[in-house]
């Protein structure tokens, strides 16, 4: 089986991988989808509120990568 699915094309074999991982998950816990909507909900609201404190991706991606520098040492 593992041959056949070798043989596939790049995106089919992607989606044979996606498949198999999601296939580990257990079912999805409605409690905390619930919950994750709730929090991005008042998110989106203290955006547009402007209470949020927003961070430029470059910032946010540099930080990250000292703190990986930093923690390859």
């Amino acid at each position: 089986m593992l041959a056949e699915a070798l043989q596939l094309p790049p995106e089919a074999r992607a989606d044979v991988a996606k498949r198999l991982i999601a296939s580990l998950d257990g079912p999805a816990d409605e409690d905390v989808e619930a919950a994750w909507l709730v929090e991005v909900e008042r998110r989106l609201r203290d955006v547009d509120r402007g209470t949020a404190t927003i961070e430029p991706w470059d910032a946010v991606r540099e930080r990250l990568a000292r703190r990986l520098r930093t923690n390859r040492r």
